[in-house]
């Protein structure tokens, strides 16, 4: 999991119902929608790499598809069931809204597409939820390793950024060392990254030690929330 800084996130359907055509079926022998989708910053440009959820709210089934360098991803969706959206930003997902795909009569067929806009500005700074390194060391515990693959994923898709890998520490012994060990463990991630194939010129990789706290490091949850792993879009 990750736990987002900031994301924002504006969103829009027109429809255009039914009348006599040729229908898409599914395996089960409903009609299905098609959705022509659109992503775009909050200012117009297309977004590339998004990843789009469609929840089916009586299955819970997921139908899910990346936008391309235009911003657009097509789907096609089962009529007689509403879907929650949500855009998925490495692993942390919001909902945005709700779609509704009605039930067709025998000789109603869909005929032109449902279209969904949606606007969309990622966070910038992500903390990276269950990675952990043993104690005093820049190794990797193997509970790590899902939200790695998760932040590789997303890189993968999202080609076009550079990320800036930001290790910190809490308070506690030496400063220096402090600085020292929070950059070995930025590296760790990003050699992680980078043997799994994101170029390396992608990446930077930079440790703070204790100089950025965000709670309290006279208590032990504080320090605990001081010891983090960052990922900055940069």
């Amino acid at each position: 999991m990750l736990r987002t800084i900031l994301a924002l996130l504006l969103f829009s359907i027109s429809i255009k119902i039914m009348a006599q055509g040729q229908p898409s079926a599914d395996p089960a022998g409903g009609k299905m929608a098609k959705v022509n989708v659109s992503v775009t910053t909050m200012d117009g440009k297309p977004s590339k790499g998004e990843q789009v959820l469609f929840r089916n709210n009586i299955t819970n089934e997921i139908k899910s598809g990346y936008s391309d360098a235009a911003g657009k991803l097509n789907i096609e969706l089962a009529g007689g069931a509403s879907y929650s959206i949500t855009v998925k930003s490495i692993t942390d997902t919001t909902k945005y809204g709700t779609i509704s795909i009605p039930a067709l009569k025998t000789d109603e067929f869909f005929t032109e597409p449902y279209k969904v806009n949606i606007k969309y500005e990622a966070a910038r700074t992500y903390t990276l939820e269950n990675v952990h390194f043993d104690s005093g060391k820049a190794s990797l515990r193997p509970e790590s390793f899902p939200s790695l693959e998760e932040l590789f994923k997303y890189l993968k898709n999202k080609d076009d950024i550079k990320v800036e890998i930001a290790g910190h520490t809490d308070s506690r012994g030496n400063d220096t060392l402090n600085l020292k060990l929070s950059q070995q463990r930025a590296e760790t991630i990003k050699s992680y990254l980078v043997k799994k194939g994101i170029q390396p010129g992608r990446i930077v990789a930079k440790g703070y030690g204790a100089t950025e706290p965000v709670a309290d490091n006279e208590t032990e949850e504080g320090r605990q929330m001081n010891r983090r792993t960052e990922v900055r879009i940069i």
